[in-house]
Order: structure tokens, then C-alpha cells, then sequence
């Protein structure tokens, strides 16, 4: 069965992402909530992994009022040891506890002083059990989590939740379809110390914030073991790295009166070690208006590890900002005044682990201290720090095959939003949204955003010989041949971008594209430009001589005007050649008064919709949703965002907002998704481009699919 098999076409298969493992985990969760709820009832723990953070974990689990009721581990030997110690800890249940010492536990495993060992599927497969922490190597993580949340736990993953941010973004889009809790444990946000910091950064106790400057590094005696294992993303920044990187993310948050902040730019400089990991880096981040952070890490060098936040009207120290065993907040400002907090006894593992049952509790999910977007944000910025230092594990590699993220066969969700249509020619299905191959940063982000994408039923992806300088491309045909689809997919490719666009250029452009891509046509082939200094029917001839050669399926144009495309038309029909099957112009609900680059065009205006309603060509449209402008982002009184200014700011334009906006309201969607439902509600037939950068943006966009309008409402949408 092929892999985008939708539901209308056939039952979908076993395979299909989240369904059954939503059910499982919901139900799991009920009945954990409902055992929770029980007068003195503990929190049953297990613990997949027998490390050293696994026993630090271990040893304050009981501040938090749970148990610890299952280790799992490849070691059996290990997981006896960690056992062991569970109970020299009091953190073992108690012997009449249900299940304790194996009784009444379906999992198989040796029982060890009241704690059940065995594998992580026997542990995962025990109904006692509430939550399980991970504390594996960074590489086991994604797999781990998702396995318990399809056995319906609560979890809390050690840091780095994967090791990039393409990853956690599909794990935490995982965990939050299946309605699951899942925790990042970057366990110091769980320390009063950070909440008084936050606090008294956000209240402006030292003024405006200007710097954050935060070291984590330590000295391995030896170079051996996971820390200097590429395979197993060793190295300083994805162990310790991501400590620093969110102390700065969340104090620039709080002086900003938000959660977490996003720093512009990210600048890096490091050594790399013989065995290819970072063994010493430091990094600028630059959050804009004057506020920056310099982060330090490393595992061959000793540094302060201490933080110090900088502010227009004083400083705040942290002598022992991660572990906190001596946790001392110091502030000093320029009226003399010397403040010191201590927070003595706080146990952040334990911290940690209550927040995580207290999430699963109230059913929210998440931890109000650390929130999977912030965990994604955190893991994005390590991506821009490894990158700035030539750091690329060989399981990230372009040429790489990068599994699914759950292990299983990529298919299309029983409720997928995805509608289709046809273009004439292809010989397969279009989805009605186009996924534009131009804002994938890697492959690992690629292959998540493409299978999210595949997944709701989407099968149709623009590219383009200039993107990336070719990188796009390479990358997208990576993608494609990892998940053996390529008759299943429609590939739209473009060339013949200003100034190289001439028959020439063309062909060489076609040739390198159909090279990268690792294919022998393209589905639909568009000129990315016109060039009126060449005649018209030089362009045709070579467009039909590819597609007589099988190089194209179908070919057309992008930014060519509706003029061009019908004197274009009529040569084909005058030579016995193929017409033109596609547009690809600007268009949405906002109309366009200019165009964001030079030799665009758009057909916003009352006549090129008149000419696309009479001639019903497929019109493949982009910046549909305005570039933002239905977004929020556009105000009257905002004139910061000069493109947005020049091509859309309008008295008609902020009225198409308002009616977007109230039509929204009405539908329980945000005013983008009515602007993506009105292009969709056209006379002619449309299949729009859209670049998300996330699963959740992706997610936001296709609300617009399940938005049905009249013709009334599309009409009063766009002022008629």
C-alpha cells in the first residue's frame, strides 16, 4: 500500500502516526490521573537508564512524594545496582504497596529489593507504573519518549530532550496529539533560586536588562565514554551547553515580560577534540535592542560556572547557578543596597519530578517552568551554536537516512485535513496546499516537517534550483528517496531565475536540479522569471522539447504576467507544441499595490482574476496569507516592517483584516486560516504555497482546509 494512502481512498494502515498511541496514552493517563487522585496515593516511578543521573535523580525522588518502582536498562547487572540504591535512599515502595517486588506486575524482569528490573519495553509494559524519567545517551531519547507515551506515561526526559531541534519539534508535536505530559529536565528551572531570579529580573530590580554572561564547563579526566562519542552526540554544548543558552532565553523572557526570548543572531567560536566533539566553545547571542549574552561551555576545560545578569541599575550573581547545593543569589545596585538569597535544602531533581505528576494531574501536560516550545527554542539555538563551529553528528549527515521519528512506516493519518485536485497532465493527485522547500534549516528539521506534512495528507512540494544554492533541493530528494516515495509525491521544480534566464540556462538549470534531487523528471516544471528580451516561443520549444524528452511532466510559469502566458499559449497551439498548465503568481485576499522582490508579479488586481476565471488555468499562488499581514503583525500605526508597508498598507486591506478577523471569530480560526479558505474558494482552480517553519505553524495553516465559505462570504471578504 502506498504511503500517502489517505483515508478517502482506503482504510489507512496500522502505521498511521499518533492515532492508536493517542488512544493508549489517553487512557493510560486516566487511569494514572484517577490512581493519583487517591488519598496518599504515590507517584510510581521507573527509570529507563542506570547512569550517574539516574542514581542523583534516584536519590531525591522521595522529596517529591513518589516512588521508585521499575528500573530499565541494557545492563541488568547496573539496573540491580540502581535498584539497590533506591532503597538505601527510602525512594523504593513500600512492601505492601501493589505491585511492589514484582507481585501483581504483568512486566517480566528480576526483582530487586521491592524494584522491578528487566528491559525498557518490560518496564513500559507495566500498568503500575505513572511516570518514567530517561535518562539514557541523548540518542535513545526520541525513541524512549515516544515508546512510553504509546504505553500512556507521564515523562520526564533528561536533557537534551533530542539532540536537535528538527526532533523535538516532532517529539513534542507527538507527545501533545496524544495528550500526553512531557517534561524537558533541565532541572535548575526547577529551582526556587531560578524562580527568585526570574522574578527579580521581571519585577526590574536591577533596572534594564542589558547582558547575561553564564559558563557551564568541566574537566573530563580522559577522553572516553559517551561524552566523546560523536555517535552518541557527545561534546560540551548538547550536555552542558543548553543550561547557559536557557538561563539566557529566560531571563531576556522575563525582562520582557514573557516566558522565554529569541535571540536574532547566534555567533560561536570552539574548539573541536580529536574524537570530533566540542570540547570547549563559547557563544553571542544577540537578542536585540541592545540586550546580549555570552554563554561558555565545555568538557576539557574548568571554568567559574557561575552567572551573572547585568543590568542598566545594577548585577545579580549566582555562585552555583545549575546544581544548586549551595544556591546563593547575590544583588547589587547603585543605591548601595547588597541582597543576598540562599535557598538552602532545595532538591531540583525532586522539584522536577513533582511538577511532572502535577502536570499529569491537572492535565495540562507540560511544566509551567519549562514549556516543550521552550524546549524546542533552547534546542534550535544549540543547532546555531554547533553549526557556527562545524559541529554535524554523523547521524545528522545530508546523505544520511534519517528515520521517521517514531520508528515507523511514514503514512497519512485516518484524519488527515488534506483536500486535492488535479492539473491536468501530472497523472496524480494534488494536494491543495503546496510545501515550499526553502525554510528547512537541516535534514533532521527537514524530514520532520516533511513527514508532519505527509502525515495530514500533503503530497506536493515546491523547490527550486536557486534555493540554498541548490541545498533545498539536495535535500528535499534526500528526503524523498529515505522514505521511497517518489511516485507518490508531485515535485515542483523552477529555474530560469533572473539573470540567468534564457533556453540555455534552462536546460542546465533542469539538469542540475533533476542531478540533485536524485530523480529523472519533474512532475511540474516552472520558469521561476520571464525574460521579454527573449521570444516567447524559445521558451516553449525548449519546455516541450524536456517534456517530449520525460524531463517534465507538465510545465509554466512563475511570475509571468497573464499577457505573456496567452501569447505564450498561442504559439504552443500555432506549433503543436504543450501549453502552458501552470501559474505561479502572487495572490491572496490582501491585494498587492507592489511585489517584495524585483520581477515578481502578482494577480491580486480585479483583472488578472477576471483572466484566471476565464482561462482556469491552475494558479499555484504564493504569499497568499500576505506575508504576515493577517497575522497580527499589521496595524495602522505600525510602520516598522517597510515591505509590509509597500505592498499591502491600505484603507481596503485593513478592512479584507478586520472582515478575516470576524469571520475567524465565527469559525474558531485565526484570521490567516480564513485568508488561506479564501483563496481556496476561488472560481479557479488553486493550489496555494505555504513555508512553515515549525509542525505547529504547519498545524495553524491547514485549520484553513476544514473552513468552508459561500460565495457571499468570499465576495465580502475581498470588499465586492
Amino acid at each position: 500500500m502506498s504511503p500517502l494512502t489517505t483515508p478517502a481512498d482506503a482504510t489507512a494502515p496500522s502505521s498511521a502516526p499518533a492515532a492508536s498511541s493517542a488512544a493508549a496514552s489517553s487512557a493510560a493517563a486516566s487511569s494514572a490521573s484517577g490512581r493519583l487522585a487517591e488519598p496518599g496515593a504515590a507517584a510510581r516511578w521507573a527509570v529507563l537508564g542506570a547512569g550517574t543521573i539516574a542514581r542523583k535523580f534516584v536519590s531525591q525522588l522521595p522529596s517529591s512524594g513518589g516512588v521508585l518502582a521499575a528500573v530499565g536498562s541494557t545492563d541488568e547487572g547496573r539496573a540491580a545496582e540502581l535498584a539497590a540504591f533506591a532503597v538505601e535512599q527510602g525512594a523504593a515502595p513500600a512492601g505492601d504497596e501493589p505491585g511492589a517486588g514484582g507481585a501483581d506486575v504483568s512486566a517480566s524482569g528480576t526483582d530487586v529489593a521491592r524494584v522491578r528490573t528487566g528491559t525498557y519495553a518490560d518496564v513500559l509494559a507495566d500498568p503500575t507504573i505513572d511516570a518514567v524519567y530517561v535518562a539514557t545517551v541523548h540518542t535513545a531519547h526520541a525513541r524512549l519518549v515516544l515508546d512510553a507515551v504509546a504505553a500512556g506515561k507521564a515523562v520526564l526526559c533528561e536533557k537534551p530532550l533530542t539532540p536537535n531541534a528538527g526532533t523535538t519539534m516532532a517529539v513534542a508535536d507527538e507527545a501533545r496529539q496524544a495528550g500526553a505530559t512531557l517534561v524537558e529536565a533541565v532541572m535548575y528551572r526547577f529551582h526556587p533560586q531560578t524562580r527568585a531570579l526570574l522574578e527579580l529580573v521581571r519585577d526590574g530590580a536591577i533596572g534594564e536588562l542589558v547582558h547575561v554572561d553564564a559558563a557551564f564547563s568541566f574537566a573530563a579526566s580522559d577522553r572516553e565514554g559517551r561524552l566523546f562519542d560523536v555517535d552518541t552526540a557527545g561534546g560540551g554544548i548538547l550536555d552542558v551547553g543548553g543550561y547557559p543558552v536557557s538561563l539566557a532565553r529566560a531571563v531576556v523572557g522575563a525582562a520582557r515580560g514573557r516566558a522565554f526570548a529569541e535571540p536574532l543572531a547566534v555567533t560561536a567560536k570552539g574548539t573541536l577534540g580529536p574524537t570530533g566533539v566540542d570540547e570547549w566553545t563559547l557563544a553571542q547571542l544577540d537578542f536585540g535592542d541592545g540586550v546580549t549574552a555570552a554563554v561558555r561551555c565545555g568538557v576539557r576545560v574548568d571554568d567559574t560556572n557561575i552567572a551573572t545578569i547585568t543590568g542598566s541599575f545594577g548585577s545579580i550573581v549566582l555562585t552555583d547557578p545549575w546544581f544548586g547545593d549551595d544556591a546563593e543569589l547575590t544583588v547589587r545596585t547603585v543605591d548601595g543596597e547588597t541582597r543576598t538569597l540562599s535557598f538552602p535544602g532545595a532538591q531540583p531533581y525532586g522539584l522536577e519530578a513533582a511538577a511532572t505528576i502535577a502536570a499529569l494531574r491537572d492535565g495540562t501536560g507540560e511544566a509551567a517552568e519549562i514549556s516543550l516550545d521552550d524546549s524546542v527554542g533552547t534546542a534550535r539555538v544549540l543547532d546555531q551554536w554547533r553549526a557556527a563551529i562545524g559541529l554535524r553528528y554523523p547521524f545528522e549527515r545530508e546523505d544520511v537516512d534519517i528515520p521517521t521519528v517514531t520508528g515507523r512506516p511514514l503514512a497519512v493519518s485516518p484524519d488527515a485535513p488534506m483536500v486535492y485536485g488535479e492539473i491536468a497532465g501530472v497523472g496524480k493527485k494534488v494536494s491543495r496546499l503546496v510545501m515550499g522547500v526553502d525554510n528547512q534549516q537541516d535534514l533532521a528539521h527537514a524530514s520532520s516537517i516533511f513527514d508532519h506534512f505527509v502525515s495530514q495528507g500533503g503530497n506536493t512540494f515546491d523547490t527550486g534550483w536557486l534555493y540554498g544554492d541548490g541545498e533545498m533541493e539536495a535535500r528535499l530528494g534526500r528526503w524523498i528517496a529515505n522514505r521511497g516515495i517518489r511516485d507518490d509525491v508531485v515535485v515542483i521544480t523552477k529555474g530560469a531565475h533572473t539573470p540567468h534566464c534564457d533556453p540555455e540556462s534552462l536546460t542546465r538549470q533542469l539538469l542540475e536540479s533533476l542531478d540533485r534531487q536524485g530523480t529523472d523528471h519533474a512532475d511540474i516544471y516552472m520558469m521561476h522569471r520571464d525574460n521579454t528580451d527573449v521570444p516567447v516561443g524559445e521558451f516553449v520549444d525548449v519546455l516541450d522539447e524536456h517534456r517530449r524528452a520525460g524531463r517534465i511532466r507538465v510545465y509554466g510559469g512563475s511570475n509571468w504576467t497573464p499577457a505573456r502566458v496567452d501569447e505564450a499559449n498561442e504559439y504552443a497551439r500555432a506549433n503543436g507544441r504543450a501549453e502552458f498548465s501552470v501559474l505561479s503568481n502572487h495572490f491572496g485576499l490582501a491585494e498587492a499595490y507592489d511585489v517584495p522582490w524585483a520581477g515578481c508579479e502578482h494577480v491580486t488586481d480585479p483583472e488578472s482574476k477576471q483572466w484566471l476565471e476565464q482561462r482556469q488555468i491552475p494558479l499555484l499562488p504564493w504569499s497568499s496569507q500576505a506575508r504576515g499581514f493577517f497575522t497580527g503583525r499589521a496595524r495602522p500605526d505600525d510602520l516598522t516592517d517597510a515591505e509590509l508597508v509597500r505592498c499591502y498598507y491600505s484603507d481596503d486591506n485593513f478592512e479584507r483584516l478586520r472582515r478575516a478577523e470576524q469571520l475567524g471569530a465565527e469559525h474558531g480560526v485565526a484570521a490567516t486560516a480564513i485568508a488561506l479558505a479564501y483563496v481556496l474558494h476561488q472560481p479557479f482552480p488553486t493550489f496555494p504555497l505555504f513555508g512553515p517553519r515549525t509542525i505547529s505553524e504547519a498545524r495553524s495553516s491547514m485549520r484553513g482546509l476544514s473552513v468552508s465559505l459561500s460565495d457571499e462570504q468570499v465576495a465580502w471578504l475581498d470588499l465586492r
